[in-house]
């Protein structure tokens, strides 16, 4: 178990190993994490015990037990925990009181998100809004790609629009005129490039835009 509290350090607890959890501590093994997955079901703890650093059976709403497997000497924490609330307040509430620096917890909908920041998590994703809420922007208008980097901020991947090309970004006044601002744009057959004042964009260009985010479905919108 870890002896000292740095932010950089890459070892993190995860409570909670269900499908959100598990995914996520499997990608942070693949990235040189070293992962304590927690997890009050002998069968998930069981599941994963080969593919994670340390697994553990444990209620993480029982600070003793948090207290055996040393959370409080972790730099990093997950609540991955989806459908007990109660249980996903109170564990993070507990990591709060062990006074682990970086408290990550899910929740399920914004009312839950806004208690389990009440109660002290650092940060808080609603993967199952925010992926719903992306999708949404995908079927229903013109972009390729969408994320919401924070409420009201997003970038958009899209098609340059036709009364784009064959001028300079400065030349079309974008930014002016729908107040994004063009971030990288990509050739047929090129990866993506930071866009510059100088970019000339031609058919067939993917480009990302960055803007509030009706600028930016309004953006996409005039394609």
């Amino acid at each position: 178990m870890p002896h000292s509290k740095k932010v950089s350090d890459k070892r993190i607890l995860v409570i909670g190993l269900g499908r959100f959890g598990s995914s996520m501590s499997l990608e942070l093994v693949n990235h040189g994490w070293e992962v304590l997955g927690m997890d009050s079901s002998p069968r998930l703890v069981q599941m994963f015990s080969d593919a994670l650093t340390h697994t553990v059976i444990a209620d993480a709403t029982d600070d003793e037990a948090l207290r055996q497997i040393g959370a409080s000497q972790f730099s990093h924490a997950v609540v991955a925990i989806g459908t007990h609330l109660e249980e996903s307040i109170l564990a993070t509430s507990q990591l709060v009181d062990l006074g682990v620096p970086d408290i990550w917890a899910k929740a399920v909908s914004r009312r839950h998100g806004r208690i389990l920041e009440q109660v002290g998590a650092h940060h808080v994703v609603l993967p199952e809004h925010d992926m719903g809420e992306r999708v949404a922007h995908l079927v229903s208008g013109r972009m390729l790609d969408y994320v919401e980097l924070e409420e009201g901020f997003s970038l958009g991947k899209t098609k340059a629009p036709r009364e784009l090309l064959g001028k300079s970004l400065r030349e079309t006044r974008v930014r002016h005129k729908y107040g994004i601002t063009v971030v990288s744009v990509k050739r047929l057959g090129e990866p993506f490039t930071y866009a510059t004042e100088e970019t000339v964009l031609h058919k067939g260009d993917l480009i990302v835009v960055a803007g509030r985010t009706e600028d930016v479905e309004r953006f996409a919108e005039s394609n």
